[in-house]
């Protein structure tokens, strides 16, 4: 019997979609309509029925706090197995205001997150306060500070796609935002392609108001890029973290390393940390195998730089998850 893979349910126009809209999932169906070569009728029944059937599973909002005046900060878990009790933790993360990201994985962690303080002191409290509610549950525990990130398109939809590249963390830059910006983001987070009609009267706001806010936040690098979420497993593919530990890296070095990830067309993320490692290396596979020769690629090419590497498997993955699961 042949296996059929999900990827085969989808055909090229969806594909082309799916590429469009996380290169910017706020396009207009006119104009995406355009570029993928269909009616704009078309183009909006294949996204409803790319939700529906959960291919799609959001469209979120790249949001830098680091313009916002906020530290961000790494932790990475390992977990004893206490039935139960690892559900209860997960649960409680996702309801942190604090969380930016939650990772679930399987691998050398069990849990990552990143935590936003404006504070490093106060963020030495409330990382211990946190974590000491589940004392028990927690078998080691690692803390980072996140330096940058490159983020990088999905290029796996379709052959051959260009990269494009944010990059957030960075320096630490207390732009002033009121709380009509707040709200804005709160709401883009994990609802990007909301019109801006809809998303004025939300928070109460004039379209006219809500457009001239979110320019600025575009133009400060609060708000980086708007791109579309989706269900790995149902695309027949899988996302691999490897933690990457260098022997030594000169400038030249890492230019290069930017420059092979940035065009790999399997990379999603190249992430700058100080940590007991220095770089985390993201990408999106069909299985560990692929995996595995990506690795074995890059140290082929990096024989100077790369002493060696753990990797995690990531299983479920939110952005903003308390704004999410508050609306």
């Amino acid at each position: 019997m042949v296996k059929i893979t999900p990827y085969t349910k989808l055909d090229l126009i969806d594909r082309k979609i799916l590429t469009e809209l996380d290169k910017n999932c706020r396009i207009s169906d006119t104009k995406l309509a355009k570029k993928v070569g269909r009616s704009r009728e078309a183009v909006k029944y294949r996204i409803k029925e790319l939700v529906q059937k959960g291919f799609i599973t959001g469209f979120i909002t790249s949001i830098n706090p680091n313009k916002m005046g906020y530290y961000f900060f790494k932790i990475y878990l390992r977990l004893r197995n206490i039935p139960g009790e690892r559900e209860k933790f997960f649960e409680y993360l996702k309801n942190q205001k604090e969380i930016y990201w939650l990772g679930i994985s399987d691998g050398a962690f069990d849990c990552v997150f990143a935590y936003l303080s404006k504070s490093i002191t106060n963020y030495y409290d409330e990382i211990n306060i946190l974590l000491s509610k589940f004392e028990p549950l927690i078998v080691e525990r690692v803390l980072g500070l996140m330096v940058d990130t490159h983020q990088y398109n999905k290029k796996f939809f379709l052959e051959n796609t260009k990269n494009q590249t944010v990059v957030f963390a960075g320096d630490v830059v207390d732009n002033e935002i009121d709380e009509t910006d707040q709200k804005i983001i709160e709401v883009l987070a994990n609802d990007a392609r909301i019109s801006i009609l809809q998303l004025s009267r939300r928070i109460n706001s004039s379209p006219d108001r809500v457009k001239r806010k979110i320019e600025r936040m575009e133009k400060l690098g609060i708000i980086l890029s708007y791109r579309v979420s989706v269900d790995l497993n149902k695309l027949g593919h899988e996302f691999f973290k490897a933690i990457i530990y260098f022997k030594a890296l000169s400038k030249k070095e890492e230019e290069s390393l930017f420059a092979w990830m940035s065009t790999h067309p399997n990379s999603v993320y190249y992430i700058r940390s100080l940590a007991p490692w220095q770089a985390e290396f993201e990408f999106v596979v069909k299985n560990y195998q692929e995996f595995n020769q990506i690795i074995n690629s890059l140290r082929k090419n990096f024989p100077k730089v790369i002493s060696h590497y753990e990797h995690l498997i990531m299983i479920y993955e939110a952005w903003m998850p308390a704004h999410y699961f508050s609306k």
